[in-house]
């Protein structure tokens, strides 16, 4: 376990808004600029590389009520008409991402997310799986996730999806203390949880994946110590340990959090720090900025081969260079492009019985951008960027590329005069104390940032 920060002006100087790079650049870039016409365009490069696997995300976003802690695009009701509806129009558009990858359809990664899945029956699973073979081809060691509920997924779901060719579940608990969960309305008690991971390995589910969120209501080191005995007795494979995002300038229902039970920062590194001792104490390998993997694990065997990669569904260890994205508010990345799908369903609807994609923004990646893209993924991925490779690979010198940026990273009162990082001439490293901070580390690289953190109102969340 790293160490706890000290002195307090070091939590001081770093704990400040900053992204948490699932893309770069990020999606406060995106711009209405990116068009069903642009998208059409980099698909049909993408269709050209037939030799490649692409990675498909399928976002299905309803959910029966909303969770306090949720940052993701839901939609709440328990009209299931409403959401009957959205399956046919989401089976229109994988027809209609299909017929422009007529040349391209194996899959190495699957991802649906939400929402809740499982808020369908097993039956309307398995009917937007088959439609969704019925064009692309998964590869047999795909990995075909889902996320899951455990308060509404029943084990008949289980036997559904395990029996379609899923192989890794994820699944939040976030907090089994009683006090948090009922200020965050989710209650979710470790019986129903363990009843359902049991119920996944006598079907040999490959991977579970448990999501826990250090920062929320009422968190203390005492509940959180508890939860995280409860959790390593579960033994899942993988665990995300979560910063909770408060931004309740951009989603208006955490407004009614109160407040003043949010752990400080102090606390949320005290969290922090009880996760990462009690999971590498149960033998699990830290992973990236904020996830853990039994060593057998295939993220921890790409984390020793520096090959561990980062895409909108997480640390994947497929290599896949586009990922295709269907659904509401669902962002692709494909050739050099973000394209990001409208977040309103009649806008969805109208674009689909137009026989458009309905991409409502994205962006388009210029050279510099890939470049930058490269280094905070390394980063944040891997904890270390080979400067040679670096070079090698995009034709520059990396010093005089980057000379202010790593000015900023290894001057005076900088995260290598702190201890986050070691920057030699061949390499930088990101220090077990600087995983704390990766985000830190990664933000003197984005070119974008500056402008964005100068402005009245707040962008991103706190990095601590």
């Amino acid at each position: 376990m790293p160490p706890l920060i000290d002195p307090p002006s070091l939590l001081a100087r770093y704990n400040r808004p900053g992204p948490r790079y699932t893309s770069y650049p990020t999606a406060v870039e995106f711009h209405d600029g990116v068009t069903d016409a642009v998208y059409r365009e980099h698909l049909s490069r993408a269709n050209a590389r037939s030799d490649e696997p692409l990675s498909a995300y399928m976002h299905l976003p309803f959910c029966e009520e909303r969770c306090a802690y949720c940052g993701c695009f839901v939609v709440i009701t328990k009209h299931r008409d409403v959401a009957e509806r959205y399956l046919d129009y989401l089976e229109r558009e994988i027809d209609l991402l299909a017929a422009h990858l007529p040349d391209r359809r194996r899959i190495s990664q699957l991802h649906w997310g939400g929402g809740t899945p499982t808020y369908y029956t097993g039956a309307q699973l398995a009917r937007l799986f088959e439609r969704f073979t019925t064009h692309f081809t998964l590869a047999p060691d795909a990995e075909i996730g889902v996320e899951i509920d455990p308060r509404v997924t029943s084990p008949e779901h289980l036997s559904v999806l395990r029996g379609l060719g899923f192989n890794r579940l994820s699944m939040g608990v976030q907090d089994f203390a009683p006090e948090v969960q009922e200020a965050v309305h989710r209650i979710q008690s470790y019986e129903l949880t363990k009843s359902l991971v049991d119920r996944a390995r006598e079907l040999a589910f490959r991977s579970i994946n448990v999501d826990l969120i250090y920062g929320l209501p009422y968190q203390s080191t005492r509940g959180f110590a508890r939860t995280l005995e409860q959790v390593v007795t579960l033994r899942p494979e993988r665990v995300a340990v979560y910063s909770f995002a408060f931004v309740p300038w951009m989603k208006a229902h955490m407004k009614h959090l109160p407040e003043e039970s949010l752990p400080d920062a102090n606390l949320k590194i005290e969290l922090l720090g009880l996760a990462q001792d009690a999971f590498s104490g149960a033998g699990y390998r830290q992973i990236g900025m904020d996830h853990f993997a039994l060593p057998e694990d295939e993220l921890a065997r790409a984390l020793d081969a520096r090959t561990l990669h980062r895409n909108f569904m997480g640390y994947t260890v497929q290599a896949a260079g586009d990922m295709v994205a269907v659904g509401v508010s669902a962002i692709g990345d494909v050739q050099g492009a973000f394209a990001q799908n409208t977040k309103k369903l009649n806008e969805y609807y109208t674009a689909i019985d137009a026989g458009r994609f309905p991409i409502e923004r994205g962006y388009v990646l210029d050279e510099d951008d890939r470049l930058r893209r490269y280094v905070i993924t390394q980063l944040m991925c891997n904890g270390h960027l080979d400067l040679a490779e670096v070079e090698r690979r995009f034709g520059i010198s990396f010093g005089e590329y980057f000379s202010s940026e790593l000015a900023e990273l290894t001057g005076p009162a900088s995260p290598a005069a702190d201890g986050l990082v070691q920057v030699d001439g061949r390499a930088i490293d990101v220090t077990p104390l600087g995983r704390m901070f990766v985000r830190n580390v990664c933000m003197p690289f984005d070119r974008y940032l500056r402008a964005r953190t100068s402005g009245p109102k707040p962008v991103f969340s706190r990095t601590v």
